[in-house]
C-alpha cells in the first residue's frame, strides 16, 4: 500500500535537510496517514486517509 491518502492524494514530499554548516542531505516528509474503516460505495473498507481529510469531514467513517 502506497504512502498516499486515498481521498486527496497527499503523499511523500522529498527535499533537502540543511545543517548549520549548510551540509545538504536528502530527506522525506511523510503525511500523517491513519488506517480507518470508511464507507466506499456503501460498503466498509480499510483505507489510508490523512488527518486533514478526517478532520474536515471528507471521509464517512464506518462503525
Amino acid at each position: 500500500m502506497a504512502r498516499k491518502c486515498a481521498v486527496c492524494g497527499k503523499g511523500v514530499v522529498v527535499g533537502m535537510q540543511v545543517s548549520h554548516s549548510h551540509i545538504r542531505t536528502k530527506r522525506t516528509w511523510q503525511p500523517n496517514l491513519q488506517r480507518v474503516r470508511a464507507l466506499i460505495n456503501g460498503t466498509p473498507r480499510r483505507i489510508l486517509v490523512c488527518t486533514r481529510c478526517l478532520r474536515s469531514g471528507k471521509v464517512q467513517r464506518a462503525i
